[in-house]
């Protein structure tokens, strides 16, 4: 089913006719919708010029003018990107995608005036990911007296091919990273325009999971982003820990290279001439952000320690249950000492001294998540105190779903899933009735009604005053290094003391780093 089919019909029924009144925004007057919940949205709203033929692989340039009043009334396509099997969309359905898609999504309170914005930056490993997916809508916490805006950005070998060709055409020798250029762009046009919209230009928060919070890290990291957002969240994702890279421009015009080949091209002109679905549909593996010394200047510990990062507090965290990199089945205590010696050769004897307790199923999976997702953001943390002056906020999302009786997936086990990789999302955006959107997935409980406020209740909060608080927690404790500590997010949520925070050094200092790669349950 066509995401934009989708919202046409929800705003009718839900008697959304009604048009917002028309604001002059770069590229002329736009119009949107005016929803019956007291908030105006504007759809596929044009914020780049179409990056399709001579500009594919170029940064994104700015919109053409129209004549008349742009209605801003629909979803655009999702930028262009593999075909995902229905497996992957069983909570939301499939959208449109082309090469055309660079659009934002907007939400306001009617009346709304120099509120704060938070800007969403899809997940999705670089290579998918939708502005226009439910599981992200801005409406709910534009309701509660926010702007939110949902940016697009180019995926895959789209958003993202450095190319020694691109790289003598940039005029600043590297190429790259047209994905994050996407994402800068919007910020851009978010500073000169979002005022029309009731949102303050002066005070404006990223926010991202998965791919979307290392997204976060990056613009936080670029020289090109600064002064175009005073505070930034990351769920679930960054580049510290080795694990992301950046690679060098070398290897990536290497890997830019071996695409062209597969595709039996030989040139960069003739990679432009062909359809964009073959090119996203290339199997040529590769590291999607490089240091092309323009956007990305060096390693997330280089930028940090020579402390040439934007300089904002951030509120950043990770679920109990995730992991990029499982150690695979551990029936036994045996088992376990085997795989942890066998991935962490030079810390294996040392980490499994750190990790205690009788399931060595549970074990593996701490020690599996902790060289992940628990290194990339205790790292980014302490990094951010130890070279910054702004503060770091931390959380751990601990919540199981509580699934519907009998409810199956074909790519995960309700049973056995946990608290998953983006399992926290819904919380902070408000969007749980998202995931059953075309059947009941989940049956929630008075629980998650007081853990979504007090997500929610955080994030809002952080957007307006820089300290995230909420009504159990009451406010947040800033990272410290002496004691680190961040908030356990569940049906009882608590300040807490790090997990394993003095074990997580060890798999930063292991010969074996992995790289992100792996499944998870798509929301």
């Amino acid at each position: 089913m066509i995401r934009a089919a989708i919202a046409g019909v929800l705003l009718a029924a839900a008697g959304s006719s009604l048009e917002a009144q028309p604001l002059r925004i770069d590229g002329g007057l736009i119009e949107g919708t005016a929803l019956p919940s007291g908030v105006n949205a504007w759809l596929g709203v044009p914020f780049a010029a179409p990056p399709v033929r001579d500009l594919r692989w170029k940064p994104p340039q700015p919109v053409p003018a129209w004549h008349g009043t742009y209605h801003a009334d629909r979803f655009a396509p999702e930028c262009l990107q593999p075909l995902r099997s229905p497996r992957q969309n069983h909570y939301f359905g499939n959208e449109a995608t082309s090469e055309d898609c660079l659009y934002l999504n907007i939400w306001a309170p009617r009346a709304a005036k120099k509120l704060p914005v938070i800007v969403w930056i899809y997940g999705g490993g670089f290579t998918i990911g939708s502005a226009s997916m439910a599981n992200y809508s801005g409406e709910p916490l534009a309701k509660a007296g926010v702007v939110r805006v949902n940016l697009a950005y180019r995926v895959g070998a789209l958003g993202f091919l450095a190319h020694p060709e691109l790289s003598r055409e940039s005029g600043y020798g590297g190429s790259g990273n047209y994905g994050l250029m996407d994402q800068i762009a919007a910020l851009q046009w978010v500073r000169r325009n979002i005022a029309a919209f009731g949102g303050d230009p002066a005070n404006v928060t990223i926010a991202g999971q998965s791919a979307g919070s290392m997204s976060v890290a990056l613009l936080q990291m670029s020289p090109l982003a600064k002064g175009l957002f005073v505070r930034a969240a990351g769920m679930s994702g960054s580049p510290f820990g080795g694990m992301l890279g950046p690679v060098t421009i070398a290897k990536g015009e290497t890997q830019g290279l071996a695409l062209q080949k597969e595709l039996g091209a030989s040139s960069l002109a003739g990679l432009r001439a062909l359809p964009g679905d073959r090119i996203a549909a290339a199997a040529t593996p590769r590291d999607p952000i490089v240091r092309d010394g323009h956007v990305v200047t060096g390693t997330a510990d280089e930028v940090f320690a020579a402390r040439r990062q934007n300089d904002v507090p951030i509120l950043i965290g990770y679920t109990r249950d995730e992991t990029f990199r499982p150690l695979g089945p551990i029936p036994d205590r045996a088992a376990l000492t085997a795989a942890v010696h066998s991935r962490f050769p030079t810390q294996g004897e040392a980490i499994l001294a750190g990790y205690s307790g009788t399931d060595p199923a549970r074990i593996a999976a701490e020690i599996a998540r902790d060289s992940t997702l628990g290194l990339q953001m205790y790292a980014w943390a302490a990094q951010q105190q130890h070279h910054g002056r702004a503060p770091a906020y931390a959380y751990l999302f601990t919540r199981r779903h509580p699934y519907a009786p009998g409810i199956t997936f074909s790519d995960h086990d309700p049973a056995t899933v946990g608290a998953y990789h983006t399992g926290d999302v819904p919380y902070w955006l408000r969007t749980r009735d998202a995931l059953n959107l075309f059947r009941t997935t989940r049956v929630w409980e008075p629980g998650d009604l007081s853990l979504e406020a007090e997500m929610s209740g955080a994030l809002l909060a952080f957007a307006r005053t820089d300290v995230p608080a909420s009504p159990a927690i009451g406010t947040w404790p800033a990272y410290m290094p002496a004691h680190p500590q961040l908030v356990e997010l569940g049906l009882h949520s608590q300040v807490i003391d790090w997990p394993h925070a003095s074990e997580l050094p060890l798999f930063a200092e292991s010969a074996d780093q992995p790289r992100p790669a792996g499944s998870r349950p798509r929301d």
